[in-house]
């Protein structure tokens, strides 16, 4: 029978929305809790017990992170097309041995924060039957280095492996024995101590990170594929590469950061090392301690013992310069926090390739451009919280730096420059001479030869200078040309008490973006024209209001400083006026008035720094935070003072205490006569 155009219609109609009905739950789907987006199934963060069933069976991810799943049964995942699963944060405690039996494309496989450490060997076998698995994430699963060597039999295509947060105390050849795919592996924060021949069967790792463990010592370092090492925070005296080898270390980056080195990492011979982070150690040099042994009887060689198993040990001089190794493409070296005195002869000039040397809080008394022949590669150096009392340049020396744009000297015992130092480098863009007592200079003291010490610092016709901080040098009086012709944005000056700097601002008012002026004493510094400020310091300096000039600026996001000063209301106008021009305000250390802390309302728009914190106080002084007003003891509106009640009620209180006091003088008991206390007290024979 032939079916009409008409009755063919709502069949037609019906087959399109059978095979809509799929695709619409790919976009809004709910299957046991799970959201499915494309070809991912996302079931995290409930209280699923295992894992769910019908879910389409093309689904490439699957996610059951913070779930309540402990065991994986047989035949879980009936999804062929999955390489992906994430089971982070359940109970996972066994994984049945066909658990991944339908699932042989499974490529990544998360498992952190669960309890592997129960039933390894049906785990191990479980993974064993997944032949593309490179990405396997263990961590804190309380494992043990037999635990984990039992989940990671055959593994031989693992390339990424997870171990942090767990046991694992010794590692030995059979540790990683089939990774030999392996190129990234992360063990930090286990109880590491030892490492004895474990990485001989990974000659494919490029990244290992072994920080935050136990570890004495590093020796016999012959990992020529490693590309980076982050050993920090152990407890390592002495880093020893093995000196026999002529292959070149693939070595990049080198973290040896929070141990406890005495002496500078014996680096492999040949390397392409570009980052050696050294910094929070004991590293010194001996090169002076070794000239100077014979006077004095001491030793000028060091024994490391136990090393290369026990076979030999190994006596090194004091200095010897074929111990540090190849530092010619060394680019970042961070020793910050160390005990360097002094660097010795010559050691500068192995780094030509150097861009960042960070030498802030170690024991420097004397830095020698000069004689160091830094390269001109280098574009920072901070020997800031040192003790510096010398430093020592010359025109070409310095010259040569073309490239140093961030130079910190804070924190040091400075009194004396050069006085051409920084017209003699040409690309210096920010420069910190914080907490020293060198001043600016004069017009006419600046006129002295360049080669001559000065007390004071000049930077004439340095244009490329942005950033200058001179807090706390103990200036007094800002010589009006001293910023004349500097582009500068950022200046600091907190902590000069007594600061007059108002005429040598005014030069800088169309480029300074960052102002310090915190703990200077300052009262009403006029900030006209000022509008470009993006920061701006003005606390602790007891002022009682805002400078007005402030409120006129043409601002946006403005960040605010007003701490520790001697505000105790800020007017309703005024406040609405900021409120426009901040983006972030501090007000900490005021003492606001509690009874007059609705302008608070007009900045509910701005970021204030602390505003639950933020104190305030009452009429009878009383102490209590803004946000609770219910405390606050105050006048009524259009009601009588309180202090009127209290003038009222005390000449009462003192006329009663008056009254009563001659009450008891006319009352009181007379005392009997002196002669009459006396007999009535003369011992008697008894």
């Amino acid at each position: 029978a032939k079916m009409p155009a008409s009755g063919l219609a709502p069949v037609l109609l019906g087959f399109l929305l059978m095979w809509r009905t799929p695709t619409a739950a790919r976009s809004h789907p709910q299957h046991s809790g799970c959201r499915l987006v494309q070809t991912a199934a996302h079931c995290n963060n409930g209280t699923l017990t295992s894992v769910p069933a019908g879910l389409p069976g093309d689904i490439e991810e699957l996610q059951l992170n913070n779930n309540r799943i402990q065991t994986l049964q047989d035949d879980s995942f009936r999804y062929p097309r999955l390489t992906s699963l994430s089971l982070a944060c359940n109970q996972i405690h066994k994984l049945q041995s066909n658990t991944f039996r339908d699932s042989k494309l499974l490529q990544s496989l998360n498992f952190a924060k669960n309890r592997l450490y129960m039933n390894q060997e049906e785990s191990s076998r479980a993974l064993r039957t997944l032949p593309r698995l490179r990405f396997l994430d263990l961590s804190e699963n309380f494992l043990d280095e037999d635990m984990a060597g039992a989940l990671l039999q055959n593994l031989t295509s693992l390339e990424y492996l997870n171990l942090s947060g767990n046991l694992l105390k010794r590692l030995d050849g059979s540790s990683f024995r089939d990774l030999l795919q392996l190129k990234e592996l992360d063990l930090q924060r286990n109880v590491v101590f030892e490492i004895d021949g474990a990485f001989g069967s990974t000659p494919q790792l490029q990244r290992l990170n072994l920080a935050f463990n136990y570890l004495p010592c590093l020796y016999d370092f012959h990992m020529t594929h490693l590309v980076v090492l982050n050993a920090s925070y152990n407890a390592i005296e002495w880093f020893i590469s093995r000196p026999d080898l002529n292959e070149t270390f693939q070595l990049e980056t080198l973290d040896l950061s929070h141990n406890r080195l005495l002496f500078f990492p014996f680096l492999p011979g040949r390397s392409r090392l570009r980052k050696l982070d050294l910094s929070h150690n004991s590293v010194r040099f001996y090169e002076r301690l070794g000239a100077n042994a014979t006077k004095t009887n001491l030793t000028t060689t060091v024994d490391f013992y136990n090393v290369n198993q026990d076979r030999k040990n190994i006596t090194v001089q004091l200095w010897d310069e074929s111990l540090h190794g190849d530092v010619s493409s060394v680019e970042i070296l961070d020793l910050k926090g160390n005990q360097v005195e002094y660097f010795p002869a010559g050691f500068v000039q192995k780094m030509p390739a150097l861009q960042r040397l960070h030498l802030c809080t170690n024991c420097l008394e004397t830095l020698n451009l000069t004689s160091e022949r830094f390269s001109g590669s280098l574009y920072e150096l901070d020997v800031s919280n040192n003790r510096l009392s010398q430093l020592v340049a010359d025109e070409g020396a310095a010259t040569a730096l073309g490239n140093l744009t961030y130079l910190n000297l804070s924190l040091n015992r400075l009194e004396r420059l050069p006085a051409g130092l920084f017209s003699w480098l040409p690309s210096l863009g920010s420069v910190d001479l914080s907490y020293n007592k060198v001043g600016i200079c004069l017009p006419g003291e600046a006129n002295l030869s360049v080669d001559a010490l000065s007390t004071c610092a000049d930077w004439r016709n340095v244009t490329s200078l942005r950033r200058l901080y001179l807090r706390g040098c103990d200036l007094k009086t800002v010589p009006p040309s001293a910023f004349g012709g500097l582009p500068l944005t950022h200046l600091e000056l907190s902590d000069n008490v007594g600061l007059i700097v108002q005429e040598a601002l005014q030069s800088l008012s169309g480029t300074l973006q960052h102002l310090g002026l915190g703990n200077t004493r300052i009262q009403d510094l006029d900030f006209s024209g000022f509008n470009s400020l993006t920061f701006l310091n003005i606390s602790r300096n007891s002022l009682a209001h805002l400078p007005p000039s402030l409120l006129d600026l043409d601002l946006k996001g403005l960040v605010l400083d007003l701490r520790d000063n001697k505000l105790s209301v800020l007017p309703t106008d005024q406040a609405r006026t900021l409120a426009a021009k901040l983006q972030k305000v501090f007000l900490r250390g005021n003492p606001f008035n509690c009874c007059q802390i609705q302008w608070l309302q007009a900045l509910e728009a701005v970021s204030v720094v602390g505003r639950s914190e933020l104190e305030c106080e009452d009429l009878v002084f009383g102490t209590h935070r803004v946000d609770r007003s219910d405390l606050f003891v105050c006048q009524k509106e259009g009601g009588e003072s309180f202090v009127w009640y209290i003038l009222l009620f005390l000449p009462i209180c003192l006329s009663f205490l008056g009254i009563l006091v001659i009450v008891l003088q006319t009352f009181r008991p007379k005392m009997p006569q002196k002669s009459i206390q006396k007999k009535c007290l003369k011992p008697t024979s008894y």
